[in-house]
């Protein structure tokens, strides 16, 4: 049985974002079969059938010692970064694949000389990380269609890799995010009867997950203000406005949509924001809301983005409102699931919202269809990729010769720049404790002095 270390870049606690979910039920379906071990940064939650441990970000030493334990592993471009050294240890190294359309958004605030160099380090990201894998995986065919373009042009497709596998699969596979198998249950009123201003008999419209500037939380907001003027009842939760994990910096857009909706009057009323949602009570929102909502902007991040919130509300049987234009809205278009209306249309918005509060027994009537989607989407059948490359893992092809090591010139290149990186960020870290160990040693010399001015005192003073 193969040792699996996946190591999350993003928190794994009561409180998580996508990524951090993903990671947390990848480990618990993976380790139905395998020996895994999830690593994080900071604390946790308990492993369900799996190990946990706690890394620090760029401190290799936090880490050493779970991957010195297992036998493949599994991370994020971030962590390349952020761990050099993963690409040299000697272990077959499967990585999920980023791209660079979500940062055109995240860095559109910045100065222009900010955003060249954030996105010239995404660039090289990259270029590093398609160089460093030996096996990836994305969450849309048409992530898989780009990221082969990315393999090929860093000269990762070879006739070896062809020879071994003409489809590619080997190298590059599609693990999307998934579905519990299990259906969720309500435990405890969030919304109606649970959130001040939400009546048990009002209709939520539920937008599940954060705030992004690639998302368009203005256009739900000017929508639902035009649908409660005829449905007075209707309700707009937005209940993650702030990352769990502190690094992710608030966005502009979160600013944004509150602005308008306290404009609007709707703030309290109609519409009502949250911070997080811990993930044990989230099967309660989906459970009480009456439709789903997720909205986004006509970019290119739409055209290779994978929605999360879609996959929770078909787990929850909840109809939605969606924009067109990713692969997730195709998918809900296919089977029925819910409105796909143009992006940035308010007024297709409204209405699409209109004919779902107008249909009666409105979970019912989507009942059959969402059950005849669920069971393609488990977690079970999206790992299935993971789990075949676990059960013999392996370096890439194209990264040894007659069963010895061997790189390419520009591997070797890469190699360097990696060590390179390495003792820079080394230096760092000892300049960094320098530092501190300065602060200190003045801290203590100020405690010191002031000890001996209090003593002279107390002395004059005849204490």
């Amino acid at each position: 049985m193969s040792r699996l270390l996946l190591i999350s870049f993003d928190v794994v606690d009561t409180r998580m974002a996508g990524p951090g979910i993903r990671y947390w039920e990848m480990a618990r379906t993976l380790a139905r079969t395998l020996e895994v071990t999830l690593a994080t940064p900071g604390a946790t939650l308990p492993g369900e059938g799996f190990a946990c441990h706690s890394y620090r970000y760029c401190d290799w030493e936090s880490l050493a010692s779970a991957v010195s334990w297992a036998d493949v592993l599994l991370t994020s471009a971030n962590m390349v970064m952020h761990f050099p050294a993963l690409t040299t240890c000697g272990k077959p190294l499967m990585i999920e694949t980023p791209h660079l359309f979500e940062p055109l958004h995240f860095y559109s605030d910045l100065p222009r000389d900010q955003q060249a160099v954030r996105f010239s380090d995404l660039r090289e990201t990259m270029r590093q990380v398609a160089l460093a894998g030996d096996f990836f995986f994305c969450a849309t065919q048409r992530q898989r269609d780009y990221w082969i373009g990315v393999l090929d042009a860093m000269g990762r497709i070879t006739m070896d890799t062809y020879r071994d596998d003409p489809t590619l699969h080997r190298l590059i596979d599609v693990v999307p995010f998934g579905l519990p198998s299990l259906q969720p249950k309500h435990a405890t009123p969030v919304l109606k009867g649970g959130m001040p201003g939400i009546s048990p008999t009002d209709r939520v419209v539920l937008w599940g997950g954060g705030l992004w500037q690639w998302l368009d939380p203005v256009s739900m907001v000017r929508a639902v203000a035009r649908v409660a003027e005829r449905r007075p009842e209707v309700r707009l939760v937005f209940p993650g406005t702030r990352h769990p994990n502190p690094i992710v910096p608030d966005m502009p857009v979160v600013r944004e949509t509150m602005a308008l909706s306290d404009q609007l009057g709707l703030t309290g009323s109609v519409v009502f924001f949250g911070d997080w949602v811990p993930y044990e009570l989230w099967p309660n929102y989906l459970l009480e809301a009456d439709i789903g909502a997720s909205l986004h902007l006509d970019t290119l991040e739409t055209r290779f983005a994978f929605r999360t919130r879609i996959m929770d509300y078909i787990w929850a049987g909840l109809p939605m409102v969606v924009s067109g234009g990713d692969e997730t809205s195709e998918l809900i278009a296919r089977h029925g699931l819910g409105e796909v209306v143009p992006p940035g249309d308010v007024e297709a918005i409204a209405a699409a919202l209109l004919r779902l509060l107008d249909t009666p027994d409105l979970r019912q009537t989507y009942r059959e269809r969402f059950e005849r989607v669920r069971p393609l989407l488990t977690w079970e059948r999206a790992c299935e990729p993971i789990a075949r490359f676990c059960e013999r893992p392996r370096f890439a092809l194209d990264r040894m010769a007659g069963g010895t090591w061997w790189q390419s010139p520009a591997e070797q290149q890469l190699r360097s720049e990696i060590e390179d990186l390495r003792a820079e960020r080394e230096q760092q870290r000892l300049e960094m404790e320098r530092l501190q160990a300065l602060v200190q040693g003045y801290e203590r010399g100020r405690f010191i002095r002031f000890m001996r001015f209090l003593h002279r005192w107390r002395t004059k003073l005849g204490f």
